[in-house]
């Protein structure tokens, strides 16, 4: 793509990168209230049977994941025009969804700045090894990698782990007003779920929340996970890291019924956030369908996408993600004599 191209695109999706007051307030009503209702629901079903809680507790996740769709514009500035009601929102519907809004808003801005590029892997993405940094990594390294990239890893202890570990702490480098904001989430947190305990007892409780947040959180994920895994997503080391190639070719559309694309708040369209991400959330859609060439994304469906899930290392010379079958016959090859360490990521220890 020319830069006369890439300019012209972002020409074409800027008159969809406003917020919408009214637009916003609404979708503050018809997303948090049902959730209250719901969680409120799910607590009363449990007196009648924990079937009909778990069914209340599904529909509420997906609730929670529109109220992070929230949370999400409220990090990019894109919910509101008004920057303190960017973050006064953003601050509670993060408390609602469990996640530091001030640690998340860095972190996922630094992972727009590097989809999709093999040298800045690490933050605010999931894990990809290269075929060659497999090939060469450790047994150790080769296990712990299959490890992470196992579904019941991945999508079963991963939101645990993102909610109870990541979102809690901050990080070293962290600034005062991000330190400060995760102090201040958790301090909320330890006094709501304590006040809610007292209330409703914490064996309910764990039911309730638990249940939603867990099913929230794997959904979640998943949405994540899809969106920048499918055959024939792009990935370039530094040199060759294009933005643009990385919001159009390495983020997907994924296509959804309309009931799932209102509860996930069209993040399905991908590639029009990645382009621009100023864009708030039901904006989206109008400009995915107003700008032709966004219209060559690669589109997943429900079905196609669980072949995903085979997908689990990035082949640089085929410009392409294969299993790890596909690479077993490299894996046989004797090693050469000279001691070989895989190319670092981020995701190194030492």
């Amino acid at each position: 793509m020319t830069k006369e191209k890439t300019r012209q695109l972002h020409k074409d999706v800027a008159p969809f990168a406003k917020s919408d007051k009214k637009k916003s307030i609404m979708q503050l009503i018809n997303t948090v209230p049902p959730f209250l209702i719901l969680w409120f629901l799910a607590y009363q079903s449990l007196s009648v049977s924990i079937w009909l809680t778990l069914g209340f507790a599904v529909i509420a996740a997906g609730f929670v994941i529109r109220t992070f769709i929230i949370f999400h514009d409220c990090t990019h500035g894109s919910f509101f025009r008004n920057r303190k009601a960017n973050d006064i929102v953003g601050t509670i519907t993060g408390v609602l969804t469990l996640f530091a809004y001030e640690k998340w808003k860095r972190e996922h801005a630094i992972h727009h700045a590097s989809s999709s590029n093999l040298d800045k892997r690490g933050i605010g993405d999931i894990w990809v090894m290269t075929v060659e940094e497999y090939v060469e990594a450790s047994k150790w390294q080769r296990f712990a990698y299959r490890v992470y990239r196992s579904p019941i890893v991945l999508f079963g202890f991963g939101p645990i782990y993102l909610i109870l570990v990541t979102s809690r702490f901050n990080r070293k480098d962290a600034r005062k007003k991000e330190r400060n904001n995760t102090y201040l989430t958790n301090a909320i947190l330890v006094v709501l779920y304590t006040l809610m305990i007292l209330l409703v007892g914490w064996q309910a409780f764990v039911i309730v929340q638990g249940s939603i947040m867990f099913v929230a959180g794997s959904l979640g994920i998943w949405l994540f996970y899809i969106q920048h895994t499918f055959e024939d997503s792009y990935f370039e080391e530094e040199s060759e890291w294009d933005y643009v190639k990385a919001a159009i070719d390495g983020s997907s559309y994924y296509k959804l019924p309309k009931v799932l694309q209102w509860a996930t708040g069209n993040i399905g369209y991908h590639h029009v956030h990645h382009l621009s991400p100023r864009v708030p959330n039901y904006n989206l859609e109008e400009a995915h369908e107003s700008t032709p060439p966004l219209h060559n994304t690669t589109t997943i469906t429900i079905k196609t996408s669980l072949a995903s899930l085979k997908y689990r290392l990035y082949d640089e010379d085929k410009k392409m993600f294969v299993g790890f079958k596909q690479v077993k016959d490299r894996l046989r090859m004797p090693r050469p004599s000279i001691d070989l360490k895989p190319k670092r990521t981020s995701y190194d220890t030492k």
